[in-house]
């Protein structure tokens, strides 16, 4: 278990933020990071060569070594809508094929596919929940030789039912269907092993679980697709790019890798150190540590919540890390509003109370938001 990290992040004692899916504070050290980086742009002058490669060089590495994988297989992206466009501009569907995801999930991850089937053919498949159901069932039920992709997360955003990727992944590879993954709100709390899921693509936005700056993030390229075409035709991610005074002699060769699909101005100065602060963050408490915090914290909470009415799926069936709770008839309609006059921070979407803390929470805020919520019941 790891204790409460309150002290690394500048949250008022009588602030409860439980409200990590929507977005997570930064730690004192990564606000830091991102101040030295700021001021490098300040001076110019004394920027190197090395100052475009190395940071992205190692927060690549950082997280690649926190997945699982090679870094050779990462890419930088600024958003989980730029990895997934990415995917889809490098997957076919066509006619009679099908793409399959889940029934309510995140936008980025849906108008990308949709765009696809318009334009080249093939239809959406979207898996709705049902009570008596699992929802891994559900999924693999519509994984069939007619599937050409199947586009899913590993915790949906809404209420934090759980996919078991395991299991998917090896039905899709049974069939020959490529598996994208939006891993945004997951990884950073659930222990993630991309080695072993091993998906087509994989994309994370960091800003949440990740406790990085916004618009930073991270795309998992498989090698199959590593001579695919990126977003952009950037210039950094060309072979000898390094090579300044020899930019103008234009190439087709990309570095090896997943490199190719890096963001154009990848080598942001004020953003990156804070990226590389806070994986280093990460690697030190251990993601392993963290999902077990978060689990035992979450199955205490969910205990309490049930006796006040809230509905909850079982700790088998949500993430360990997110909980999602359907708020009792007689709930009061603004709810969030006087949470937040309390200064108690959570979210909810379509009628469920999106409840997810983190390791700067304390018994304290656990106890005020209970009592907060049993007074307004």
């Amino acid at each position: 278990m790891i204790p409460c990290q309150r002290s690394l992040f500048s949250i008022p004692n009588e602030v409860v933020y439980l409200n990590t899916a929507y977005m997570s504070p930064l730690m004192n050290s990564v606000v830091d990071a991102i101040s030295y980086g700021a001021k490098l742009k300040a001076s110019p002058w004394d920027l190197t060569i090395n100052d475009f490669f190395e940071d992205s060089e190692l927060v690549r590495e950082l997280f690649a070594n926190l997945v699982n994988v090679s870094k050779r297989n990462i890419a930088l992206v600024p958003s989980a809508s730029y990895g997934l466009e990415t995917a889809a501009k490098n997957l076919k569907v066509g006619c009679g094929r099908s793409v399959v995801m889940l029934e309510n999930q995140f936008p980025s991850h849906v108008y990308p596919w949709q765009r696809l089937v318009k334009e080249k053919g093939g239809k959406l498949i979207k898996v709705k929940e049902k009570q008596d159901r699992n929802l891994t069932e559900l999924v693999l039920e519509l994984i069939n030789e007619q599937c050409a992709i199947v586009a899913v997360p590993n915790v949906l955003w809404t209420n934090g039912l759980m996919l078991d990727l395991i299991s998917i992944s090896q039905r899709c590879k049974e069939v020959g269907a490529a598996l994208v993954l939006d891993l945004t709100q997951s990884v950073g709390a659930v222990n993630t092993d991309l080695g072993q899921i091993d998906p087509d693509f994989a994309v994370v936005a960091a800003y949440k679980w990740m406790m990085s700056p916004y618009s930073t993030g991270y795309l998992y390229v498989s090698e199959k697709h590593w001579d695919g075409e990126p977003l952009e035709g950037n210039w950094i991610s060309r072979r000898d790019g390094k090579n300044f005074s020899n930019l103008v002699n234009y190439t087709d060769h990309y570095e090896d890798g997943a490199v190719r699909f890096d963001i154009g101005e990848r080598a942001n100065f004020a953003l990156l150190p804070g990226s590389i602060e806070a994986l280093r963050q990460l690697h030190k408490w251990d993601v392993k540590k963290i999902e077990k915090t978060l689990r035992q914290n979450n199955s205490i909470l969910s205990d309490q919540l049930r006796s006040l009415g809230f509905i909850i799926p079982s700790d088998a069936e949500r993430g360990p890390h997110f909980i999602g709770a359907k708020l009792p008839e007689n709930s009061p309609k603004d709810l969030l509003k006087i949470l937040a006059s309390n200064k108690i921070y959570v979210s909810e979407r379509g009628g469920v109370l999106r409840i997810t803390p983190n390791v700067w929470n304390n018994p304290e805020d656990y106890q005020k938001f209970l009592t907060t919520v049993a007074a307004v019941l």
